[in-house]
């Protein structure tokens, strides 16, 4: 049986939850960017916290948003972590590190940009003073990358980007991961597919 976690991000129903607690991840994601189809408001985000399992840890997903605004949602306790996934860098971690003790995730986007040199990224990711870090492809762009590139990597992360039932296993036993994140890949139409979920949690757990 697989040892990584899961994360099963952009929730924004009941049913989502429900089919969550069926299937137990160890994390669900709510986006708290606008500019997302799978947004949800602070209100909906708490709504559905209500009705989650309390053993799943909710993760807030932030772009680039005020420290104090991830900070209220923290200490209010709608999410456990927070996902920052913006260009935050680490005067904005200090920042919010002075206004919650809470755990954060620190987001680095691998081949999104090709001025970026994907060795220059991970050695931020190494050095990251997040809690957390997490290697995706791009802003939610529901593509793969070169998993080989985190061979050796000397830190435990979550792995994001194009992961679905059919290549996951492949990923985990690629780069060790400590938790795989999806959220596109187990959507029909926009919407959580409680069917693709159970395939992609039934992919990471098989023995």
């Amino acid at each position: 049986m697989s040892k990584a976690k899961i994360k099963i991000c952009g929730l924004r129903r009941p049913e989502d939850i429900e089919a969550a607690n069926r299937l137990m991840p160890e994390f669900v994601g709510f986006v708290f960017w606008e500019k997302s189809k799978r947004y949800v408001d602070p209100e909906t985000a708490s709504a559905l916290r209500l009705i989650l399992d309390p053993k799943i840890k909710t993760v807030g997903v932030f772009v680039d948003a005020k420290p104090k605004e991830v900070s209220d949602l923290l200490n209010r306790g709608i999410i456990d972590i927070a996902q920052l996934h913006g260009h935050e860098d680490e005067d904005y971690i200090n920042s919010l590190r002075q206004l919650t003790k809470k755990p954060l995730i620190q987001a680095f986007r691998l081949g999104e940009d090709p001025k970026e040199d994907v060795k220059m990224t991970l050695l931020r990711a190494l050095t990251s003073s997040a809690d957390y870090i997490l290697i995706d492809s791009g802003m939610g762009s529901g593509k793969t990358f070169n998993w080989r590139v985190l061979e050796g990597f000397k830190r435990e992360f979550f792995l994001a980007g194009g992961l679905d039932s059919g290549n996951v296993s492949e990923a985990i036993a690629m780069t060790g991961c400590f938790a795989v994140d999806v959220s596109s890949n187990v959507e029909t139409d926009g919407r959580k597919d409680s069917k693709k979920m159970k395939e992609f949690v039934d992919a990471v757990r098989k023995e």
